[in-house]
């Protein structure tokens, strides 16, 4: 059954949110521009109003996403009423009760894409690239402060650190889908808090 057709100035917002939700659930390449117009009730003729292709469509779903983590991340590692540390503490953790809440779901729609398109679609991959250094130099920052105020080991550079950081935490993304539980998520966070950055 089809839904009802949204008003005109919300159509391009509500075609964007559908396709994330049926790109995190199913990938790229197999979410189908019908799956997306049915799902919105809109005719195909308005979604080529607002996109080229799906190409297109692909490229401002990762830009939305982004814009939206984007948000939420600077207002969760740039709050001083907590410590540098605390903040990342509070990041890892506010994502494994997401992740429990979705019983390992889902995942990250940059990393899936990441992994499904990176060999395949040179517009994406660039823009991705884009996306993940640009995460890895704010995580990259909040570690420099911590060293700084004596929070985690001098002899850590930050922005390895943060590489570092983030790679290990979307393998834990993807080894917590595939198995289904939380396993991944604790063994990240017990070898990076008690072993690399110390928190004690």
């Amino acid at each position: 059954m089809k839904a009802k057709a949204p008003g005109k100035e919300n159509t391009r917002a509500i075609l964007i949110e559908r396709g994330i939700d049926l790109m995190l659930e199913k990938g790229f390449n197999n979410t189908g521009l019908s799956d997306v117009l049915n799902a919105c009730g809109v005719p195909k003729g308005s979604f080529y109003y607002y996109f080229q292709s799906k190409e297109d469509f692909g490229l401002q779903i990762i830009n939305s996403f982004d814009e939206t983590y984007v948000v939420q991340l600077d207002a969760l590692l740039g709050d001083t009423s907590l410590s540098p540390l605390q903040r990342i503490v509070r990041y890892v953790d506010e994502n494994i009760e997401k992740a429990r809440c979705r019983q390992c779901s889902r995942g990250c729609l940059i990393a899936n894409l990441s992994q499904e398109m990176a060999d395949q679609n040179e517009l994406f991959r660039k823009r991705l690239k884009e996306i993940v250094l640009k995460r890895r130099d704010a995580f990259a920052a909040v570690l420099d402060e911590a060293r700084t105020l004596g929070e985690i080991p001098s002899d850590l550079e930050p922005r390895e650190t943060a590489e570092f950081f983030l790679s290990a935490w979307e393998g834990a993304i993807l080894r917590a889908k595939v198995q289904k539980d939380l396993g991944p998520y604790e063994v990240f966070r017990k070898m990076v808090f008690e072993h690399i950055l110390r928190v004690s």
